[in-house]
């Protein structure tokens, strides 16, 4: 029986390290065995798999509800896309460096159907805060609603318990946020940094009104296992977020970027996402990633 990517329910580790790998030209011919190699590598555990929408048609098969990324047209912010056939999140608790190992390991393995075009190392920080110092991901869902809200169901073999997977890496401005006060700080955030307690008073164009999940209709509920990263001077948050669908992200995204009211999302004051893409994470069975559906 397929279950849930168990990287993905499992709580965010010390060290990740995050791949993303774009198709090789000329090389569809050595896709499908070269998905199965990974397929039979990885236990989704310590490794969690993504395939793109392009990859996913490219084998003519199809996943319900997947599609590429792209901002609102609307938008008041930019939002880019920086779409890519494979995803990879490799989780460790131990050791950065094996994750880097196990990195160059994997993108051997893959090495005759794909190349590795960006690779991202990242960490916990503080137990689950951002760099700014607030928690991250306060309202995710937990026990069985984690479990409704992550894992698909009620659609077959291959596809029960594949989830979907929205990925950003946001770069923060540090400098310019700590020019702000706390308060203002607090105010931008929607939380008290020093006891994460929601501020009542709080501006709508604050972060956490912005994206109450439970004040959109449906509901906009998904899981954040989002991890700080630090590249020399620069520094930020790769932000993912699982769900059934990308109708909850996107509900989200739209009322940050101001398309429901004109209202920007604080966070955008000293934070900007520099890539964007969409995933379908299959499920796994007791031999690695069910990958019948393609």
């Amino acid at each position: 029986m397929s279950t849930i990517q168990a990287g993905i329910a499992a709580r965010v580790p010390a060290h990740g390290r995050y791949l993303s790998l774009a198709l090789r030209p000329g090389a569809d011919a050595a896709v499908r065995t070269t998905l199965q190699a990974l397929a039979a590598e990885v236990d989704g555990l310590h490794t969690v798999v993504g395939l793109g929408a392009t990859l996913v048609a490219r084998l003519d098969a199809a996943v319900p509800g997947l599609r590429s990324f792209c901002a609102p047209p609307t938008s008041r912010v930019d939002l880019p896309a920086t779409p890519a056939e494979l995803w990879l999140w490799l989780r460790s608790e131990d050791d950065p460096g094996a994750l880097l190992q196990r990195g160059r390991a994997l993108a051997r393995l893959l090495a005759p159907a794909f190349d590795v075009t960006h690779e991202l190392a990242a960490f916990r920080h503080q137990d689950g805060r951002d760099l700014t110092g607030y928690e991250d991901g306060t309202e995710n869902p937990t026990g069985r609603d984690m479990v409704d809200t992550i894992g698909v169901q009620g659609q077959g073999p291959g596809l029960d318990g594949g989830s979907f997977v929205a990925v950003q890496q946001w770069e923060h401005a540090l400098d310019r946020f700590d020019r702000f006060d706390r308060t203002t700080q607090d105010r931008m955030v929607g939380r008290r940094r020093d006891d994460n307690i929601e501020l009542d008073d709080a501006p709508p164009s604050a972060h956490v009104k912005r994206t109450a999940q439970e004040s959109f209709s449906p509901e906009a509920f998904v899981v954040r296992r989002s991890m700080p990263w630090i590249e020399g001077a620069r520094c930020g948050l790769h932000f993912t977020a699982f769900a059934t669908s990308f109708d909850a992200f996107e509900a989200q995204l739209a009322r940050m970027a101001g398309v429901e009211d004109g209202m920007v999302d604080d966070l955008f004051r000293f934070s900007q996402p520099v890539s964007g893409a969409y995933f379908w994470c299959p499920p796994v069975d007791g031999r690695g990633l069910d990958l019948r559906r393609l």
